[in-house]
C-alpha cells in the first residue's frame, strides 16, 4: 500500500513556503506516496500550490484536527512545527511513523534575547526539515527552491494599465528586477511599465520591457518627508493601477500606499508589510531573480523560469563598436578572447585579496589573454594598483553604463567578486568565475544560470551578513584568504577550456 504522508506546519507565511524541498525529497523516495499538510486557514492557498502536495487539511481547533487525522488512514507524520499543539497532535493522532524536526527553540530566544550564539542556529530552517527526514531513511536529493515551488490563488487585476515597480536597492539588486518587468510585459503586453529607482541605476532600467523610468534622489530632492509626500504626490497624479515592490523597505510600502496605488504586491518580511494588499512568501533559498518574479504569483499562479530566464540585457550595437575600437587601440583583435575582471566591491569584506587579483591577473595575461579590469569611481585606486603590478588593462572609472553592457559581449570570462557587475556578466551571457567570501548561495546571490561557478571556503562563520562588512567580525578574514590563487587560476582556465570544446 503507498503511504500516505501528513505534514504538520501551522504558520507562518515563509516558514510554509520552505518546506516545499521536503515535499520534493519525499516524492522522489517514495513516488507512489500521498502527501497532505496540515496548516492554518491563512496558509492554505499557499500549500495548495505547492508541487507534491496532495492535500490541505485546515486546522480549525485541535479536535477537529485530531478527528480528520484519525480517519485519513495516515502511515508517516512529520511534525515541522514542533511546538505544544503539534506535540498534542502526534501524541494523539495514532500514526505509526513519526518524525519531528529540532526546532531548537531555546537557542533561539537565548539568541534573540542575549545574542548567545549556538552552533544549533548556524544551519538553515530549510536544512533541519530536511534532517526530518533521515529516520525514515529518505535521501536528501532536492535542497533548494524554485519560482513555482510555492503559489497561492490568484486574484486577477481587473486591468494591468499602469504598472509601478518599486526598486531603489543596491546596483546588483536593481538589476535582477529587470526579468520582473520582462514577464510582466509577457503577461499583460497592453500594460505600461514604469520603475521608480535611483538616478544612478537608470540606465539599467532603459529596456524594452520598461516604457519610463522614474528617478528616486531619496538621498537629494526627495529626502525625508517632506520629499517623500512631494514623490508620491507626482506618482498619485500619474494613477498607477498596481505597484509591484521588490523592495522591502519601509519607504517603498508606504510610498506606493501614499500614492495611492489600488493594489500593492510586495514580500511579507517587507518592513512596510502592514501597506500592502497582498504579500508573497520572501525565500532566502530562491535566488534573488527567481524570488522577484514571484511578486507575480498573485497575477499568474504556476510561474515557471522560462528557459532564457537568465539572460535579460539588451546589447547595444552602437557601444559595442565603440568598445571595440577601445579594444583595438589597446592592441587587442577582433577574434581574441578577452578576460574581464572586476576585484571591487561596496563592501571591503566582499573582496578578494588586491594582491591575489595581481597574481592572478598575471598569470591569465602570461597565459596570451588579455585582461580589463573594470569598476567605478571608487575602485580607481584599487585597479589602478592592480593595473600597475599585473600589466594588464585599467578602464574602472572610465567606463560607463552602457559601456559595461557592451563590454561584456565581447568577454570569453569575468572573474568577480560577489558585486553588481556579476549579476550583469550572467545576464549578458559571459561564463562567471565568482569569489564569495562573507557571503554565501543560501542568500540568493549567486551567478544565475548555467555554466558559471564559485569558489568559496565551507567556514561555520559564513554567512556573517546579507551585504558583507567593513571588517571580518571574527578578525581573521579566513574567507578570502582561504582562497589561493592557484584554485581560482584553475577554475578560470577549466572554464575557459570548456568553452572552446563546446
Amino acid at each position: 500500500m503507498p503511504n500516505k504522508i501528513l505534514v504538520i506546519r501551522l504558520s507562518s507565511l515563509g516558514d510554509v513556503a520552505l518546506t516545499a524541498p521536503v515535499y520534493k525529497n519525499l516524492k522522489a523516495h517514495w513516488r507512489d506516496c500521498s502527501i497532505s499538510v496540515l496548516v492554518k486557514p491563512s496558509y492554505a492557498a499557499l500549500a495548495a500550490g505547492m508541487p507534491g502536495v496532495d492535500e490541505v487539511i485546515v486546522f480549525r481547533g485541535l479536535g477537529d484536527a485530531l478527528r480528520r487525522i484519525r480517519a485519513g488512514g495516515f502511515t508517516h507524520l512529520l511534525d515541522l512545527h514542533a511546538n505544544l499543539r503539534s506535540f498534542f497532535i502526534r501524541r494523539f493522532s495514532v500514526v505509526g511513523a513519526v518524525s519531528v524536526y529540532r526546532k531548537n527553540a531555546l537557542a533561539r530566544r537565548l539568541f534573540v534575547a542575549l545574542r548567545l550564539p549556538s552552533p544549533a542556529l548556524e544551519r538553515h530552517t530549510a536544512e533541519r526539515y530536511l534532517d526530518a527526514l533521515k529516520p525514515w531513511g529518505i535521501p536528501i536529493r532536492e535542497r533548494w527552491l524554485s519560482l513555482g515551488d510555492f503559489g497561492a490563488k490568484a486574484v486577477p487585476h481587473p486591468v494591468l494599465g499602469k504598472v509601478l515597480i518599486l526598486q531603489s536597492a543596491f546596483f546588483g539588486d536593481s538589476l535582477l528586477t529587470l526579468p520582473l518587468a520582462r514577464e510582466l510585459k509577457a503577461l499583460a503586453p497592453e500594460c505600461r511599465v514604469s520603475v521608480l529607482t535611483l538616478p544612478q541605476s537608470a540606465e539599467l532600467f532603459r529596456s524594452p520591457y520598461v516604457d519610463e523610468v522614474i528617478p528616486d534622489d531619496k538621498r537629494g530632492v526627495s529626502r525625508g518627508l517632506g520629499g517623500l509626500w512631494r514623490l508620491a504626490r507626482g506618482l498619485r497624479r500619474q494613477g498607477f493601477d498596481l505597484a509591484l515592490i521588490p523592495h522591502r523597505s519601509l519607504r517603498s510600502a508606504l510610498l506606493a500606499w501614499l500614492a495611492a496605488i489600488p493594489r500593492r504586491i510586495g514580500f511579507e518580511t517587507s518592513v512596510g508589510r502592514c501597506f500592502l494588499t497582498d504579500a508573497v512568501p520572501f525565500v532566502w533559498l530562491m535566488h534573488d531573480l527567481e524570488r522577484n518574479l514571484a511578486l507575480l504569483g498573485p497575477l499568474k499562479p504556476g510561474l515557471r523560469p522560462r528557459e532564457d530566464e537568465s539572460l535579460y540585457v539588451a546589447k547595444d550595437s552602437m557601444a559595442l563598436e565603440a568598445v571595440n575600437s577601445r579594444l583595438r587601440a589597446s592592441g587587442i583583435g577582433a577574434q581574441e578572447r578577452v578576460i574581464g575582471m572586476h576585484p571591487g566591491s561596496v563592501w571591503p569584506t566582499k573582496r578578494w585579496l588586491p594582491e591575489r587579483f595581481a597574481q592572478l591577473a598575471s598569470r591569465l595575461r602570461a597565459e596570451g589573454l588579455p585582461v580589463v579590469l573594470v569598476g567605478g569611481q571608487a575602485d580607481a585606486a584599487l585597479c589602478a594598483a592592480i593595473a600597475r603590478d599585473s600589466g594588464v588593462l585599467d578602464w574602472s572609472g572610465r567606463t560607463d553604463l552602457a559601456q559595461l553592457k557592451a563590454l561584456m559581449g565581447r568577454l570569453a570570462l569575468f572573474v568577480t567578486n560577489d558585486s553588481g557587475p556579476m549579476h550583469l556578466a550572467t545576464a549578458s551571457g559571459v561564463a562567471t568565475l565568482a569569489i564569495f567570501g562573507p557571503t554565501t548561495r543560501e542568500l540568493g546571490f549567486f551567478p544565475y544560470g548555467a555554466g558559471h561557478r564559485v569558489v568559496e571556503k565551507e567556514l561555520a562563520c559564513r554567512p556573517c551578513s546579507l551585504h558583507g562588512t567593513k571588517t571580518c567580525p571574527r578578525g581573521h578574514f579566513l574567507c578570502m584568504r582561504l582562497i589561493t590563487v592557484d584554485e581560482v587560476f584553475a577554475q578560470a582556465s577549466a572554464m575557459l577550456s570548456s568553452a572552446v570544446a563546446a
